[in-house]
């Protein structure tokens, strides 16, 4: 097999970069926007109120988050293809568990195991897959991904919310759990590898050093691997900013995206409506991955980073104040271009900043984060609409949070680039493939 990799005509990573794309995807069931699809039948099925329910998905939340680190631990110590294998394998089994549950304490575990699987531990390897097999070409691989996984989420969201809506979210999720155990599963173990190094390869294309396939020399060793390492990496301003940043993001994300229905019907529109703005959504952050993969290319990220968190605290400003078709469309196109380029933001400027060293800890820690952030969101506006009968508070105060984010991000820079160790030096050659 390490053969018909290296002697694929196009670098292998690409391939690699496809199936991280669609693991991402997979973790629908364990985010907030996948739960969203079946919080109001759910809610009405196991007569849950929504004040509840958000709390269980807080805890749920914050007790899924360990995963990340650990997950990044594991992936540094023994690799991505059997750690996404077991990972999808047992993602897929709580899900379709998941879709028996009768009653709330089982419904407990089975958040905690979905966010713990899912939007942990399934995030942290499909982000470590893509940083492990590019170096130089990060920012375009990081758009290709971002591209890739838009278009797998554009397919996801209709098709599962289809099916909720026919045959009921029970039937929804557990044809969503065979999925990932018994297909995106076996692909993982079929076409994933360790690394280029693994393969003979240097990240982005080429031979390594004239290395033979498998051997453990210099470039595949972990502590020969250029970067900065993880507890110098989370002191600087940089790592905070951008982690809580996108952690904003994804606090506003998910408390949106799980109470999407409610909150728009705050404001006199229909269930319809909610999957009109899904849709528009996901095609504007198509759009806002490919500007925003391009743009890394020359605007410094720190900037890309602040005009992003700007156009979504203005996005989420306005929802309060919505009363027209067109202006909800608006709202989901700012919350899209938005959180398009915050996601490339997110899947680039690790490796990019700290090196491939602790890329797996350094992305665990800042997905640790996000999630805890993802936890508060839904909590936070359960909260506000029982004590104020509206999400409108809260919207606004965090509209001015980001905003405040945004004006740190002017005021940082990237670490400089770490050095390459000086035996991958003497080993480098030209690229030789795409």
């Amino acid at each position: 097999m390490l053969g018909a990799v290296r002697r694929t005509p196009i670098y292998y990573g690409w391939f690699v970069l496809i199936l991280a794309a669609l693991a991402m995807v997979g973790t629908l069931p364990g985010r907030s926007q996948g739960l969203g699809l079946v919080t109001e039948p759910l809610l009405a099925d196991l007569s849950l109120d929504r004040v509840t329910y958000a709390a269980l998905n807080f805890w749920a939340t914050i007790l899924g988050a360990a995963a990340a680190i650990g997950m990044g631990h594991a992936i540094d110590r023994w690799g991505t293809r059997g750690v996404l294998t077991a990972v999808a394998f047992s993602l897929g089994l709580v899900v379709c568990a998941m879709s028996t549950t009768t009653g709330v304490a089982a419904l407990a575990v089975y958040l905690t195991l979905t966010r713990a699987l899912g939007q942990s531990a399934l995030s942290v390897v499909s982000l470590a897959m893509v940083g492990h097999w590019f170096v130089r070409r990060i920012d375009v691989a990081m758009a290709v991904y971002s591209v890739a996984l838009s278009i797998g989420f554009m397919m996801a969201f209709p098709v599962v919310g289809a099916i909720v809506q026919t045959s009921g979210w029970r039937t929804a999720w557990f044809l969503v759990g065979c999925g990932l155990a018994f297909g995106l599963a076996p692909l993982a173990w079929l076409i994933v590898r360790r690394s280029p190094e693994a393969c003979g390869l240097e990240p982005d294309g080429g031979r390594a050093g004239g290395q033979e396939p498998g051997a453990r020399g210099p470039a595949l060793a972990g502590d020969e691997l250029s970067g900065h390492a993880w507890s110098t990496a989370i002191l600087t301003p940089a790592f905070w900013v951008f982690a809580i940043g996108t952690a904003l993001y994804g606090l506003v994300a998910s408390g949106i995206g799980l109470f999407n229905e409610s909150i728009l019907a705050e404001r006199g529109f229909s269930p319809d409506v909610y999957y009109q703005t899904l849709v528009v959504t996901a095609f504007v952050a198509l759009a806002g991955n490919f500007l925003g993969g391009w743009l890394a290319r020359s605007v410094s990220l720190p900037i890309l980073l602040s005009v992003s968190l700007l156009i979504l605290a203005g996005g989420v400003a306005a929802l309060p104040h919505v009363t027209a078709l067109s202006h909800v469309m608006l709202w989901a196109a700012a919350m899209g271009l938005g959180g398009g380029i915050v996601m490339v933001l997110f899947f680039s400027v690790w490796p990019r900043a700290f090196g491939r060293r602790d890329l797996g800890r350094i992305q665990g820690a800042a997905q640790a984060l996000t999630v805890v952030a993802s936890a508060m969101g839904p909590l936070l506006l359960a909260w506000c609409v029982e004590w104020t009968g509206s999400y409108a508070a809260m919207f606004r105060l965090l509209a001015a949070v980001i905003a405040t984010v945004a004006i740190a991000g002017l005021l940082v820079a990237l670490p400089s680039p770490p050095a390459l160790p000086s035996r991958l030096l003497e080993n480098r050659q030209p690229e030789g493939r795409m």
